[in-house]
């Protein structure tokens, strides 16, 4: 695996460090949480860009070699929504002032839902993509998919994002129903962060 046997994982977000340490522990690379949450303006287009953006910023803050995801839903009848904007796809505007506003993950798929009313076309990919970033001319980018179909409400507890509303081409349950070991064996993330672990083996950082 090289040198680098610890990553700083570039996220506030507890349920993606937790699904990244799941998924990097098996392959003896140990996750560190961020001293603190770092406020990275996600300005590119793409995203490879995005996680570049987050890893050079939380290496620069904390000194340690950082390990940022970008990942998003790409859906074929709404393209390019979500997409790059997955994350902030919803808008607290559109909440009446009488109704409670849920998590933005929930805000989320909501809003995807209302947007697929009526669409025979629910096909829809995950896409990943991990950059690890040790110093200037010292980075690895690596990129996962998974395609799938999004089904008309949520079903399952786990995960987190869209996984309530995602199934994998090939299986029944969302994401969310399923075991984490089995969502990490398919997901974007996990072949994602695997190939970036396969680029290790044949790099010193």
């Amino acid at each position: 695996m090289g040198s680098l046997k610890k990553v700083l994982v570039a996220s506030s977000n507890p349920k993606k460090v937790r699904e990244i340490e799941e998924i990097l522990r098996p392959l003896g690379i140990e996750v560190v949480k961020p001293p603190r949450p770092l406020e990275v303006e996600e300005w590119a287009n793409t995203f490879f860009g995005n996680a570049y953006l987050k890893a050079k910023a939380y290496y620069e803050a904390f000194g340690i070699p950082a390990l940022a995801d970008d990942s998003g839903l790409v859906v074929e009848a709404l393209k390019p929504y979500p997409g790059v904007y997955s994350a902030r796809f919803y808008s607290l505007e559109e909440f009446g002032k009488e109704e409670p506003v849920p998590s933005a993950d929930a805000a989320n798929v909501r809003k995807l839902l209302r947007a697929l009313e009526g669409k025979t076309d629910r096909r829809a990919k995950f896409v990943s993509a991990v950059v690890l970033y040790a110093g200037e001319g010292k980075v690895l980018a690596a990129e996962g998919e998974v395609e799938g179909t999004i089904v008309g409400e949520p079903r399952g507890g786990g995960g987190f994002g869209y996984d309530p509303v995602f199934v994998p081409k090939g299986f029944e349950q969302t994401f969310a129903e399923m075991e984490p070991s089995l969502k990490h064996s398919l997901s974007h993330r996990g072949k994602a962060l695997r190939r970036l672990a396969e680029l290790l083996k044949n790099c010193d950082l």
